[in-house]
């Protein structure tokens, strides 16, 4: 069979084209229509540039969000750095209150009031050493999601070897704010404010700590003492099992 003379079909150029599917409106509904490269090239100048400014445009967008975001996570309660702010705290006839902040401005990432009373605390630290281990159980549901160590509910109180009852985590409230906010320009202290509200008088010792992350169910804050005067020791101990 001679193949010269076998009429071969016609090859239709655009065949040889890549096509691409573009959205095109039409009314009120979106039909998809082919283009091909030639007609991409096809776009006047003014579309293309019109579309290059609008993708400038969703990009800044992205970083201003991004950017905003950002600066806010850093604001976040649990957001809590090498070092912080710690401050005990509790009226006269009242628990002890423990909170820590980012910094003396920020809303406490963590505050908790022991079943402790203050005065019980106060003849503890007498000893000139206090390690306090709060100890919290982990969730026995495997498809639940765990809470960070710092938002646990309920936590069970060691003083220096010694059960002392549970230990509760508490919301920053107004009273809560009204201390903190008292002792804001103390860096390092202990001492008595005024009769705040009608609860009496305030005992609070504050200071620096050095946070200490062992994993996500342990973590260590120990009071950064800038001498050796013979100033109470205190560290905190937090552990979920």
């Amino acid at each position: 069979m001679d193949t010269a003379s076998t009429p071969q079909p016609p090859q239709d150029s655009s065949s040889k084209r890549h096509f691409h599917w573009t959205n095109n409106k039409v009314g009120n509904e979106d039909s998809e229509v082919p283009t091909t490269k030639e007609d991409e090239n096809s776009v006047p100048p003014t579309s293309q540039a019109t579309r290059r400014k609008l993708q400038a445009m969703t990009i800044s967008r992205l970083r201003s969000v991004l950017t905003i975001f950002g600066k806010n996570r850093s604001n976040l309660p649990f957001s809590l750095g090498s070092r912080v702010v710690g401050t005990l705290f509790g009226y006269r006839r009242g628990h002890v209150h423990f909170a820590f902040q980012k910094d003396p401005t920020s809303q406490p990432a963590f505050l908790i009031e022991l079943a402790t009373p203050i005065t019980g605390l106060v003849r503890e630290m007498a000893s000139g050493l206090v390690r306090i281990a709060l100890e919290c159980d982990r969730e026995k549901d495997a498809e639940k999601k765990p809470l960070r160590l710092l938002q646990e509910p309920l936590w069970r109180t060691y003083c220096n070897g010694k059960k002392c009852g549970f230990a509760t985590r508490r919301e920053c409230g107004a009273k809560e704010w009204d201390i903190l906010k008292g002792v804001e320009p103390i860096s390092m202290g202990a001492g008595v404010l005024p009769e705040v509200g009608s609860d009496g008088e305030v005992m609070y010792m504050r200071g620096r700590f050095e946070r200490i992350v062992g994993s996500r169910d342990s973590e260590a804050f120990y009071m950064m003492n800038p001498n050796s005067n013979g100033a109470p020791e205190l560290s905190i101990y937090l552990l979920r099992v």
